[in-house]
């Protein structure tokens, strides 16, 4: 592998030209003593070494600076000071830039390169560990932004640590990142860790990291995550014109529709299965900006049958979890893993006070033993739990097929919409069908008679708005799209903040 950039040379490629400004102060002498740990005349040496051959006086710079124009705090390791080891002189640093970071209430910006733990000082410097994650932890609770960019090699106390707490988390191309480094554990148990495991590609795969990304892009990419999880609202937007698009025609109010152009139940349950209906991903693409997609729940699962991603509709940033009609149609029907990367998003809405929009658009969660024994009715529960205690403004946004509990996890919502076509049941038709006649073949009747079309939910007061469909979204994906953002976006305008009652209150039976 390469020799990668060092701390300066990454931040001369990722800040705004002489934007840097260091808030490094001399390091405290190393302690002193007999005990074991405890430095000695060797581990001078090896520390005027260190010095000597990278550069810096630390195994980290902090610093500030800009950011695409943005102030941002830095915490950055520089590999060649021992191996990027964290001592208590590094601690000391790290815990006093993220303090200050948070006191000024600027976003947080790390990107370790380390082996962990500094061995020459032992268990006082291990555990200092908890004493960086508690300041990180601060930062957050404070609805402060903390990304997190892992460069090779990242192991040992600093993975396991601040190097794992991020809102969104990028890593180095081909970086080797993993708790226990490939040496050691060759070292311990006499053969090579086994290979592609420990590597950026595969961590992103499993769920672990966000995306993977090259020095170059990491500007733009953290960036556009900035601009959404800072939540400035954009001045100078007017409502419904998302992404430049020309303002939709649907409206905050309930539209009005003739009894006649009312389609009928299985009309819209057929249209809305079509292959080539838009979903949440043309959602993003045609009606909103500065999307960062994050990749599974951050601990160990991905899920292609849910999209969860920043973004922006309009003049507005949101956290967006959404289902995705591609990934469930290409084999990846939702499962208990797919619940919990949504309330992954959940909680990054919450804690950083950001508006959630939850996509409903699903054929039904999977049906299979794994399933079962992973906790889906559980987490179908826990998701209608979070969302109707969530803090933050929330809007569901109903796209397409809505069928069963998993199209019930993401709907409960301060503002509920519907696009025209779009339906919600207990099951799908066909298997409501079969309970009640024994056949699917009534599957038209069943989905007529459990008022499951848009008029329906729009009449029952479950949804407050449809977004119109001119006369079908698979016929005019783009305007539809772009239909459909604008009406998010004057929603989401309109919301004064959480309305916990309205979530529930809008299921109450008319009388």
């Amino acid at each position: 592998m390469t020799e990668r950039d060092g701390a300066r040379e990454l931040l001369r490629r990722v800040l705004d030209e002489g934007t840097w400004t260091s808030w490094d102060v001399p390091p405290a002498p190393p302690p002193e003593g007999g005990g074991e740990g405890a430095a000695g005349a060797a581990y001078a040496r090896e520390l005027a070494a260190a010095r000597e051959r990278s550069g810096c006086d630390e195994a980290v710079l902090t610093g500030e600076g800009l950011l695409r124009g943005r102030r941002v705090a830095f915490v950055v390791s520089e590999f060649r000071f021992l191996a990027g080891s964290i001592g208590l002189a590094t601690a000391d640093r790290i815990v006093s830039a993220v303090e200050r970071a948070t006191a000024e209430r600027l976003p947080l910006l790390a990107a370790p390169s380390s082996g962990g733990t500094r061995m020459q000082e032992g268990t006082a410097a291990f555990v200092q560990m908890a004493r960086i994650t508690a300041a990180v932890m601060a930062h957050r609770a404070a609805g402060l932004p903390y990304l997190v960019h892992l460069r090779h090699p990242t192991t040992g106390g600093v993975f396991a640590s601040w190097g794992s707490l991020g809102h969104v988390t990028s890593a180095e191309p081909g970086a080797l990142i993993g708790f226990l480094g490939p040496r050691v554990y060759e070292g311990m148990y006499g053969e090579p860790f086994p290979p592609g495991v420990q590597v950026a590609e595969n961590l992103a795969a499993q769920g672990l990291v966000d995306a993977v990304v090259g020095v170059d892009d990491l500007p733009a990419v953290a960036a556009d995550a900035l601009d959404v999880l800072c939540g400035e609202r954009l001045a100078g937007r007017a409502p419904g014109s998302a992404s430049g698009s020309a303002p939709g025609s649907a409206s905050d109010e309930p539209e009005a529709v003739a009894p006649d152009a009312l389609p009928s139940a299985w009309d819209s349950i057929v249209r809305s299965r079509a292959a080539e209906r838009p979903g949440v991903r043309e959602l993003l693409r045609y009606g909103a900006s500065r999307v960062t997609p994050l990749s599974g729940t951050g601990e160990g699962e991905a899920e292609p049958g849910l999209l969860l991603a920043l973004a922006r509709f309009g003049a507005v940033p949101c956290v967006l979890v959404g289902q995705d009609r591609r990934g469930q149609r290409a084999g990846h029907p939702l499962g208990p893993a797919g619940l919990r990367v949504a309330r992954r998003g959940m909680r990054l809405a919450a804690e950083l006070r950001l508006p959630l929009v939850t996509v409903v658009d699903t054929p039904g969660a999977v049906l299979s033993a794994e399933a079962e024994e992973g906790g889906l009715a559980g987490e179908i529960a826990r998701c209608l739990a979070d969302l109707v205690t969530s803090p933050a403004p929330t809007l569901c946004l109903l796209l397409g097929e809505g069928a069963g509990g998993a199209a019930l996890a993401l709907l409960p919502a301060d503002r509920v919409l519907a696009a025209r076509h779009a339906w919600l049941s207990p099951l799908p038709p066909e298997g409501a069908s079969v309970i009640v006649h024994r056949t699917p073949d009534r599957a038209a009747e069943m989905a007529a008679a459990q008022g499951v079309r848009s008029a329906d939910l729009l009449r029952d007061g479950v949804a407050d708005a449809l977004v119109d469909e001119r006369p079908d979204a698979a016929r005019e994906p783009e305007a539809f799209c772009r239909r459909a953002a604008a009406a998010v976006e004057r929603a989401l305008a309109a919301l004064p903040g959480p309305d916990r009652a309205a979530r529930t209150g809008r299921f109450r039976p008319r009388v």
